[in-house]
């Protein structure tokens, strides 16, 4: 004789075992997809930030973020961050010096841009994007720093900083000095 009870529960579990296997599925191909965030380490790239905090710590600023990034070339790595109005930003991308483009757009939280500049490897300071930025409105900016290297298609090193001025310093004819 066949129990009643025992064949409800097997379309149940074969619905289970479906529903289980279809999300385990989704899952692993929409991860796929996600920029992980890595570290790189270029001791190049670590000379060339030291030297520029010291040059802005001259001229009052302070780092605020930073962070060095292993980069794919030809993809932009989106970097948002909080930004007050009337605040004074200096942001810097520095990328692999065997690249041959750097470029960097900013946008406001309007997706409106801000800022682009675009630097070649032939240029003096090729590998180094550097601007300074006042916003309009304490909202988020997005930074979209990309570089593009024919050698080398993966592992690329970029550093991303920005540097923030200092409320306590004030120029002074061209002097950083304490605030009143």
């Amino acid at each position: 004789m066949i129990d009643h009870k025992s064949l409800s529960i097997y379309p149940m579990l074969k619905l289970f075992t479906s529903v289980c296997t279809v999300l385990l599925l989704c899952t692993t191909s929409f991860s796929q997809d996600l920029i992980r965030v890595q570290e790189c380490n270029s001791p190049s790239i670590k000379n060339q930030v030291d030297s520029l905090k010291s040059l802005y710590a001259k001229d009052g600023f302070v780092v605020f973020k930073e962070a060095s990034i292993t980069m794919e070339s030809e993809y932009e790595m989106p970097v948002i961050v909080p930004l007050k109005q009337g605040e004074w930003y200096q942001f810097v991308f520095i990328g692999e010096l065997t690249s041959r483009l750097y470029e960097v757009r900013m946008f406001d939280w309007n997706e409106k841009q801000v800022i682009y500049q675009k630097k070649m490897w032939g240029d003096v300071d090729g590998n180094i994007i550097s601007y300074s930025y006042m916003p309009q409105f304490s909202e988020f900016h997005m930074i979209k720093p990309v570089q593009v290297n024919k050698q080398k298609k993966k592992n690329l090193c970029g550093y991303v900083m920005l540097l923030k001025r200092s409320k306590t310093t004030v120029l002074v004819n061209n002097t950083p000095t304490p605030a009143p």
